[in-house]
């Protein structure tokens, strides 16, 4: 294939690539020094950045300075804070496709103005300048919103809260919350625990409180009861749902709530909510 790429103007070559995707196109800068500069070229990575790049650009914390399209694309692929640092985007090295996190400025949380129930502080491990942390509440209301018109069509997302707990947590497991992504009219809900899974706590809960426990679970709708799973940057996270973007722009709306247990909580650390797309 190499040998026959080699024939053809270079300007033909990039042009070929860019109807490949970003994978494809560094496969050939790695196996041929000889069609290296076509599949570096403008032409092919402006295809892969988004149809929307002014807007997004417009909307960047601070200034990026690239030299190519090449070079701008894979400082997307990294996070970069927009909309006053309170969302973070990023494109998919492989795919090109586009990711969000909202942080928890951008989010709307039940009484998170309110110092005796929340506390806003910087953290060390967020790319964010504040995230939250639940000092005393009974209700857990969490919204997040997001317009389909900003993400990539044709595309299957999830949607995932990021979060911690805190070594002095309490109260966050005595009944699980309920969790959904809706759509225009289409809601798709389940459930989540708060904390990770820890055998020997829930054992002794069971032993201890186990008619509580089964008047709670009927108190919220049927689901998984699933558990955060680990993030590769040392926080963790609950799929909240996913949902499909078609070509119409449609507002996208994300929810974990626990308001049915009236049982005080505290310890809970939020980042905020990922939009990414489906493996």
């Amino acid at each position: 294939m190499a040998n026959r790429l080699n024939m053809l103007p270079e300007d033909c070559v990039s042009t070929i690539l860019s109807l490949t995707s970003p994978a494809d196109a560094c496969r050939v800068i790695l196996a041929s020094s000889s069609l290296r500069s076509a599949a570096e070229s403008d032409i092919v990575w402006g295809r892969f950045l988004p149809s929307d790049l002014a807007y997004i650009l417009s909307r960047t914390h601070s200034q990026i300075n690239f030299s190519s399209m090449k070079e701008l694309y894979f400082q997307l692929c990294d996070s970069v804070l927009i909309d006053g640092g309170r969302k973070s985007f990023s494109l998919n090295k492989i795919s090109g496709r586009k990711s969000f996190v909202l942080s928890s400025r951008a989010l709307s949380i039940y009484l998170s103005n309110e110092q005796n129930h929340w506390t806003w502080s910087t953290h060390s491990a967020s790319r964010f300048s504040e995230v939250i942390e639940l000092k005393s509440i009974s209700s857990i209301d969490i919204e997040g919103r997001i317009s389909t018109q900003d993400l990539s069509p044709n595309t299957t997302y999830g949607a995932y809260l990021i979060i911690q707990v805190s070594d002095r947590a309490f109260g966050l497991d005595s009944i699980a919350s309920e969790i959904s992504v809706s759509m225009n009219e289409c809601s798709v809900s389940n459930t989540a625990y708060l904390c990770p899974l820890d055998e020997r706590k829930q054992l002794l809960g069971s032993l201890l409180y186990m008619n509580r426990r089964r008047m709670m679970e009927k108190l919220v709708v049927e689901g998984d009861g699933q558990r955060p799973s680990k993030r590769e940057d040392g926080w963790m996270e609950i799929e909240l749902g996913e949902f499909f973007v078609g070509e119409e722009g449609e507002e996208v709306i994300m929810k974990l709530m626990e308001v049915k247990g009236y049982q005080l909580k505290g310890g809970l650390i939020i980042e905020g909510i990922e939009v990414r797309p489906k493996c």
